[in-house]
């Protein structure tokens, strides 16, 4: 399992971190640990990532992920993280060295950052709560 969190500005524009271990961008979360649970491990993963405490909201989207060459069957959570404005991103202090850098990027830009997989939980959680099986 995996769980996500959706920050957006006023303008829509969605924030994604860029990690180190992977050549796409992806929403501030990770794998929930052994004994964690998704909302745990969601509050967990942007404390981490971000260096902020935020409340974390409600639940937008679970995909179902088939198994691959590289991952297993699993679970992608994603939650809301609410507004963040422009100024809280460029004051946000990434500690953990597996986070390059933090961006909001408009949903027309997303395609060319991220993975289709992703779009389509973004989109989701934009429209509406849905449960997807976006493979």
């Amino acid at each position: 399992m995996a769980a996500g969190v959706l920050f957006r500005d006023d303008a829509g524009r969605v924030l994604l971190v860029e990690p180190s271990y992977k050549p796409y961008w992806d929403l501030p979360g990770g794998t929930v640990d052994a004994e964690e649970s998704p909302w745990a491990a969601a509050t967990r993963e942007v404390r981490e990532e971000l260096g902020i405490e935020r409340p974390r909201g409600d639940l937008l989207v679970i995909d179902h992920r088939k198994s691959g060459d590289r991952l297993p069957e699993g679970l992608y959570f994603v939650f809301d993280g609410g507004l963040i404005t422009e100024a809280e991103v460029a004051a946000l202090t990434l500690t953990d060295p597996e986070i390059l850098s933090a961006r909001l990027f408009t949903r027309d830009e997303l395609p060319a950052k991220t993975r289709p997989s992703l779009v389509a939980r973004i989109d989701a959680a934009v429209e509406r709560p849905v449960l997807l099986d976006t493979q």
